[in-house]
């Protein structure tokens, strides 16, 4: 499969490479339900590695999860819903101020909508309370869309960054910790190499900047990787690394790029400071 557009490509030509060839792989072992590229990939045996992932025992400790909303999330997003935890997605390319929404099993049940309705993006938004940070509690565990990772701990989504800017955002308001759990659901043939004890060949393949969060754990349908990372987690949102695009498109970033530019030089924070 020749390398095709897609709207974020361009940022980092190595991850394009990378996330074409993931793309090309999955597509040619039929590991997908839908054509992946350009995706999250939706993976077979999504729900093997949720029933995984709920094994663990972060998972098992949290409360309040927060999940990306695409597809191969889906029986996850269920699982935190039967369980009876909190739920928070975030909203599409973020794109409403209150950009996430919040979900719990308890009201929906009394609103008589089916926890496997709810579980997916568009019933998520259509039943769920959007919500702003100020709204939200802490949360115990995030769980993260990737196109391809790395067993130290690098991961690359479909190249726009949306998961990185969750997570800045939220750090920023106090609601992931340099501790909280991140943690992904991929196919085996996503991950790039290694046990996640030690760098291997093939994890330069994933370099982590600035401003990328690293993964915990990874999860398969057949196993659990540790990371062990030793990449450290930004502090908050690194303007000098987003796209102009960004600031305009999204209003969570609009309304805190005011505040700091009208904040006093010494009082203005970023995720390299």
């Amino acid at each position: 499969m020749a390398a095709e557009s897609t709207p974020w490509q361009g940022r980092h030509p190595g991850k394009d490479a990378l996330r074409h060839e993931i793309w090309t792989t999955l597509q040619a072992q039929g590991a997908t339900h839908r054509d992946p590229v350009g995706h999250i990939p939706n993976f077979i045996g999504a729900e093997a590695a949720a029933a995984r992932l709920a094994t663990l025992p972060c998972w098992q400790r949290a409360r309040v999860v927060k999940c990306n909303p695409d597809s191969p999330q889906q029986p996850v997003r269920l699982r935190a819903l039967q369980e009876g935890k909190w739920l928070y997605m975030a909203v599409p390319r973020l794109a409403r101020p209150q950009c996430f929404v919040a979900l719990h099993r308890d009201p929906l049940l009394a609103k008589g909508v089916p926890l496997t309705t709810a579980a997916t993006m568009g019933d998520a938004l259509m039943h769920g309370q959007f919500v702003d940070f100020s709204e939200m509690q802490p949360i115990d565990l995030v769980v993260v869309g990737c196109v391809a990772v790395a067993a130290t701990g690098g991961r690359t989504g479909k190249g726009a960054g949306f998961a990185d800017l969750e997570l800045a955002l939220l750090r920023e308001a106090g609601l992931v910790t340099a501790t909280t759990p991140i943690v992904t659901t991929v196919h085996e043939l996503q991950v790039v190499a290694g046990d996640g004890r030690r760098p291997v060949p093939g994890d330069h393949r994933l370099p982590l900047q600035p401003h990328d969060w690293p993964l915990d754990w990874i999860i398969t349908p057949d196993r659990a990787i540790e990371t062990y990372t030793p990449f450290p987690r930004p502090l908050g949102l690194d303007w000098a690394a987003l796209q102009p695009e960004q600031i305009r498109q999204i209003p969570a970033l609009r309304s805190r790029r005011i505040d700091f530019t009208q904040a006093p030089e010494g009082d203005r924070r970023s995720s390299n400071h």
